[in-house]
């Protein structure tokens, strides 16, 4: 559907490091952030269902939420481009209408994206109720007809698409998934976790690791109903860290910094700061405490490229 063909499956590969070595633990990265080059990683898995749902639902216009430096709304802005969408990004923080863009919002604005400043309590709000009725009724009539997708494109639609994870690493991984396997993954709106959860075989578990600060609880509800809507019923084996968010979205304290800028020394690969750092410090950490038995395989799933604003 994209105009430009995606790397499908993703590569899997082994990461060579002493600290896991003495912990008997090996890791894997699922490289997501080599799908596309507009539409990398977890974007293109949860949008690509959505785009189709749109397509056959007669929509010629995508309507989104996100924040200031949200991957999310320059992912749908890319696709919407690409596919001959036009797109809205409701943007958190009315403050930020007059104020000069930063990269993530310049480049929605570059791809067509129509950004809408709401102000913070208005932006809680539409989320809270996006669902009703009367809610859809005034997104409508204010920017017309449009496939409405959430903050962070986590529906059931897009934690289907995420599961498709799960497929690839079996038919990559030495023997497939089982009982040593532990898949991880950031969550910011927990459909790539729900996904991934989903779709395991009996034995392996899923760990995602917060990127938001005092959020325990309300991600594994958002994880819970995905299950829910996407497949009728909850699943089990999975878990949330968080104790790894570095200070909250968007933040990258001196710590998390040192640590990824040592990981990129070592192994020779950029990563993502505000979500894919999170998670692999998360299991460095997790490692260096002796919290995963020996002979685990851990998979951290590379959701997104670095970019211009880490």
């Amino acid at each position: 559907m994209l105009s430009m063909s995606a790397t499908l499956p993703s590569p899997s590969q082994e990461i060579d490091d002493p600290l896991l070595s003495r912990a008997g633990v090996s890791l894997w990265l699922k490289r997501d952030d080599l799908i596309h080059p507009l539409v990398p990683g977890n974007k293109w898995r949860k949008l690509l269902p959505n785009l189709r749902a749109a397509r056959a639902a007669g929509h010629r216009r995508l309507l989104t939420f996100g924040g200031a430096y949200s991957h999310h709304l320059t992912a749908v802005a890319a696709a919407a481009a690409a596919t001959g969408f036009d797109s809205v990004g409701l943007v958190r923080g009315d403050e930020l209408a007059t104020a000069p863009r930063n990269p993530a919002l310049a480049r929605a604005e570059r791809d067509g994206m129509r950004l809408e400043f709401l102000s913070r309590a208005a932006y809680r709000e539409t989320l809270r109720a996006l669902d009703e009725p009367a809610t859809r009724g005034r997104l409508a009539e204010r920017f017309g007809a449009a496939h409405v997708l959430p903050e962070g494109g986590s529906n059931a639609l897009a934690a289907r698409g995420a599961a498709e994870i799960v497929d690839e690493l079996a038919a990559q991984h030495p023997g497939g998934l089982g009982p040593r396997d532990l898949v991880c993954c950031p969550v910011g709106s927990g459909g790539t976790l729900a996904g991934i959860a989903a779709a395991l075989p009996p034995g392996a578990h899923a760990l995602g690791v917060a990127v938001l600060r005092g959020a325990a609880g309300y991600l594994e509800s958002e994880v819970a109903a995905l299950h829910r809507a996407g497949w009728g019923r909850e699943f089990p084996r999975w878990t949330i860290d968080h104790d790894h968010h570095g200070g909250g979205y968007g933040r990258i304290p001196p710590e998390l910094a040192d640590f990824t800028d040592d990981f990129e020394r070592t192994h020779g690969i950029r990563l993502e700061r505000r979500y894919v750092a999170k998670t692999l410090r998360c299991l460095y950490e997790r490692t260096a405490r002796g919290r995963f038995p020996r002979g685990t395989r851990l998979t951290a799933v590379v959701t997104g490229p670095p970019t211009d604003v880490d």
